[in-house]
Protein backbone atom coordinates (compact mmCIF):
# COMPACT_ATOMS: atom_id res chain seq x y z
CA UNK A 1 0.00 0.00 0.00
CA UNK A 2 2.89 2.47 0.85
CA UNK A 3 4.65 1.86 -2.42
CA UNK A 4 1.67 2.55 -3.88
CA UNK A 5 0.62 6.10 -2.07
CA UNK A 6 4.88 6.65 -2.82
CA UNK A 7 4.20 5.89 -7.01
CA UNK A 8 1.13 8.09 -6.82
CA UNK A 9 2.83 11.31 -4.78
CA UNK A 10 5.62 11.06 -7.10
CA UNK A 11 3.59 11.72 -10.36
CA UNK A 12 1.57 14.13 -9.00
CA UNK A 13 5.04 15.65 -8.33
CA UNK A 14 6.11 15.18 -11.64
CA UNK A 15 3.13 16.41 -13.51
CA UNK A 16 3.39 19.66 -11.34
CA UNK A 17 7.48 19.52 -12.09
CA UNK A 18 7.03 18.96 -15.92
CA UNK A 19 3.77 20.86 -16.32
CA UNK A 20 4.17 23.56 -18.81
CA UNK A 21 4.12 27.03 -17.26
CA UNK A 22 1.01 29.48 -18.85
CA UNK A 23 2.25 31.51 -21.48
CA UNK A 24 2.59 35.40 -20.97
CA UNK A 25 -0.40 37.34 -22.27
CA UNK A 26 0.41 39.23 -25.19
CA UNK A 27 0.16 42.55 -24.84
CA UNK A 28 0.20 45.18 -27.28
CA UNK A 29 3.13 47.69 -25.99
CA UNK A 30 3.57 49.58 -29.13
CA UNK A 31 -0.11 50.52 -28.87
CA UNK A 32 0.27 52.12 -25.86
CA UNK A 33 2.32 55.38 -23.85
CA UNK A 34 5.38 54.52 -22.38
CA UNK A 35 7.28 56.26 -19.30
CA UNK A 36 10.86 55.17 -19.55
CA UNK A 37 13.08 52.84 -22.75
CA UNK A 38 10.99 50.99 -24.47
CA UNK A 39 13.41 48.32 -25.33
CA UNK A 40 13.46 47.60 -21.47
CA UNK A 41 14.07 44.28 -20.75
CA UNK A 42 11.12 44.50 -18.37
CA UNK A 43 7.76 45.93 -19.13
CA UNK A 44 4.84 47.31 -17.02
CA UNK A 45 1.43 47.32 -18.07
CA UNK A 46 -1.13 48.80 -15.55
CA UNK A 47 -4.49 48.98 -16.41
CA UNK A 48 -6.32 51.72 -14.55
CA UNK A 49 -9.56 54.37 -14.38
CA UNK A 50 -8.99 57.75 -14.03
CA UNK A 51 -12.03 58.17 -11.63
CA UNK A 52 -10.62 54.96 -9.48
CA UNK A 53 -9.34 56.07 -6.32
CA UNK A 54 -6.60 53.18 -5.82
CA UNK A 55 -5.19 53.70 -9.25
CA UNK A 56 -4.66 57.18 -7.61
CA UNK A 57 -2.66 55.79 -4.88
CA UNK A 58 -0.73 53.86 -7.33
CA UNK A 59 0.25 56.90 -9.43
CA UNK A 60 1.52 58.73 -6.39
CA UNK A 61 2.99 56.41 -4.22
CA UNK A 62 3.87 52.96 -5.98
CA UNK A 63 5.05 54.81 -9.66
CA UNK A 64 7.29 57.30 -8.39
CA UNK A 65 9.37 54.40 -6.87
CA UNK A 66 9.03 52.51 -9.57
CA UNK A 67 10.14 55.52 -11.65
CA UNK A 68 13.44 55.91 -9.41
CA UNK A 69 14.63 52.20 -9.23
CA UNK A 70 13.45 50.86 -12.23
CA UNK A 71 12.63 53.23 -14.93
CA UNK A 72 15.00 56.19 -14.80
CA UNK A 73 17.51 52.94 -14.41
CA UNK A 74 16.51 51.46 -18.06
CA UNK A 75 15.52 48.37 -16.21
CA UNK A 76 11.87 48.48 -16.69
CA UNK A 77 9.20 50.60 -18.60
CA UNK A 78 6.21 51.34 -17.28
CA UNK A 79 2.83 51.85 -19.87
CA UNK A 80 -0.38 52.64 -19.30
CA UNK A 81 -3.96 50.85 -21.11
CA UNK A 82 -7.46 52.28 -20.05
CA UNK A 83 -10.30 50.03 -18.19
CA UNK A 84 -13.65 51.83 -17.62
CA UNK A 85 -15.55 50.40 -15.15
CA UNK A 86 -16.51 53.97 -12.74
CA UNK A 87 -18.89 55.51 -15.26
CA UNK A 88 -18.97 57.76 -18.61
CA UNK A 89 -16.54 60.00 -17.58
CA UNK A 90 -14.42 57.24 -17.03
CA UNK A 91 -14.35 57.27 -20.41
CA UNK A 92 -14.38 60.63 -21.21
CA UNK A 93 -10.94 60.49 -19.47
CA UNK A 94 -9.37 58.25 -21.40
CA UNK A 95 -10.44 59.63 -24.51
CA UNK A 96 -9.04 62.49 -23.25
CA UNK A 97 -5.76 60.67 -21.79
CA UNK A 98 -5.18 59.05 -25.47
CA UNK A 99 -5.86 62.51 -27.32
CA UNK A 100 -2.72 63.77 -25.29
CA UNK A 101 -1.02 60.69 -26.22
CA UNK A 102 -1.50 60.75 -29.80
CA UNK A 103 -0.18 64.25 -29.43
CA UNK A 104 3.09 64.16 -27.51
CA UNK A 105 4.07 60.64 -25.71
CA UNK A 106 5.80 62.36 -23.03
CA UNK A 107 2.78 64.76 -22.38
CA UNK A 108 0.47 61.70 -21.48
CA UNK A 109 2.86 61.22 -18.28
CA UNK A 110 1.97 65.14 -17.45
CA UNK A 111 -1.07 64.44 -18.18
CA UNK A 112 -1.63 61.03 -16.51
CA UNK A 113 -0.05 62.93 -13.06
CA UNK A 114 -2.41 65.79 -12.77
CA UNK A 115 -5.70 64.13 -13.53
CA UNK A 116 -4.59 61.72 -10.35
CA UNK A 117 -3.34 64.92 -8.47
CA UNK A 118 -6.66 66.52 -9.06
CA UNK A 119 -9.49 63.59 -9.08
CA UNK A 120 -12.65 63.82 -7.85
CA UNK A 121 -14.84 61.46 -6.04
CA UNK A 122 -15.85 58.43 -7.55
CA UNK A 123 -19.62 58.99 -7.23
CA UNK A 124 -19.47 62.34 -9.12
CA UNK A 125 -18.96 63.19 -12.58
CA UNK A 126 -16.31 65.38 -12.68
CA UNK A 127 -13.95 64.02 -15.58
CA UNK A 128 -15.90 66.24 -18.34
CA UNK A 129 -14.28 68.04 -21.84
CA UNK A 130 -14.16 71.10 -20.07
CA UNK A 131 -12.51 70.38 -16.82
CA UNK A 132 -10.04 68.23 -18.77
CA UNK A 133 -9.12 70.83 -21.30
CA UNK A 134 -8.46 73.41 -18.71
CA UNK A 135 -6.26 70.91 -16.59
CA UNK A 136 -4.06 70.07 -19.27
CA UNK A 137 -4.03 73.83 -19.78
CA UNK A 138 -3.08 75.04 -16.48
CA UNK A 139 -0.34 72.16 -16.36
CA UNK A 140 1.11 74.09 -19.71
CA UNK A 141 0.70 70.40 -21.15
CA UNK A 142 2.84 71.06 -24.92
CA UNK A 143 -0.24 70.29 -26.99
CA UNK A 144 -2.89 71.88 -29.39
CA UNK A 145 -5.71 72.42 -26.26
CA UNK A 146 -8.08 73.00 -29.02
CA UNK A 147 -7.24 69.91 -30.63
CA UNK A 148 -7.80 68.60 -27.24
CA UNK A 149 -10.99 69.73 -26.93
CA UNK A 150 -12.01 69.04 -30.48
CA UNK A 151 -10.87 64.95 -30.02
CA UNK A 152 -12.75 64.41 -26.57
CA UNK A 153 -15.87 65.99 -28.06
CA UNK A 154 -16.05 64.00 -30.98
CA UNK A 155 -14.89 60.77 -29.93
CA UNK A 156 -11.89 60.58 -32.01
CA UNK A 157 -9.73 57.56 -29.95
CA UNK A 158 -13.13 55.81 -28.64
CA UNK A 159 -12.00 52.36 -30.56
CA UNK A 160 -8.70 52.94 -28.70
CA UNK A 161 -10.83 52.51 -25.34
CA UNK A 162 -12.79 50.18 -26.62
CA UNK A 163 -10.11 47.89 -27.74
CA UNK A 164 -8.66 48.45 -24.27
CA UNK A 165 -11.53 47.28 -22.62
CA UNK A 166 -12.26 44.25 -24.56
CA UNK A 167 -8.22 43.34 -23.81
CA UNK A 168 -9.37 43.58 -20.35
CA UNK A 169 -12.40 41.12 -20.70
CA UNK A 170 -10.55 38.68 -22.48
CA UNK A 171 -7.72 38.46 -19.69
CA UNK A 172 -10.24 38.15 -17.00
CA UNK A 173 -9.30 41.85 -15.67
CA UNK A 174 -12.00 43.21 -13.48
CA UNK A 175 -10.46 45.69 -10.70
CA UNK A 176 -8.51 48.33 -11.10
CA UNK A 177 -5.54 48.99 -10.92
CA UNK A 178 -4.79 45.50 -12.55
CA UNK A 179 -0.56 45.37 -13.02
CA UNK A 180 1.25 43.21 -15.51
CA UNK A 181 5.08 42.43 -15.74
CA UNK A 182 6.56 41.09 -18.48
CA UNK A 183 3.12 39.64 -19.64
CA UNK A 184 2.50 38.14 -16.66
CA UNK A 185 -0.49 39.13 -14.41
CA UNK A 186 0.26 40.30 -10.40
CA UNK A 187 -2.56 39.36 -7.55
CA UNK A 188 -1.02 42.62 -6.11
CA UNK A 189 -0.18 46.00 -7.46
CA UNK A 190 1.79 47.45 -4.23
CA UNK A 191 5.45 48.01 -4.15
CA UNK A 192 6.75 44.85 -2.99
CA UNK A 193 4.77 42.67 -4.86
CA UNK A 194 6.15 44.85 -8.22
CA UNK A 195 9.94 44.73 -6.73
CA UNK A 196 9.75 41.16 -6.76
CA UNK A 197 7.57 40.39 -10.13
CA UNK A 198 10.42 42.84 -11.64
CA UNK A 199 13.65 40.43 -10.32
CA UNK A 200 12.29 37.63 -11.01
CA UNK A 201 11.35 38.99 -15.11
CA UNK A 202 15.48 39.95 -14.56
CA UNK A 203 16.31 36.19 -13.90
CA UNK A 204 14.40 35.20 -17.53
CA UNK A 205 16.18 37.63 -19.33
Amino acid sequence: MWSTVAFVAAVIAALIIFSPKAAPTEMPYDKLPVLGNKNAPVKIVELGDYKCPTCQYFSQQVAPQLKKEYIDTGIASLHFMNLTILGPDSNTAALAGQAVYHQNNDAFWKYYDAVYKNQGDERTQWATPEFLTDLARREALPIDYDLLKQDILSKKYQSEVDEQNAFARQNQVTTTPTVFVNGKKLDGFDYNSLKAAIEEARKGE
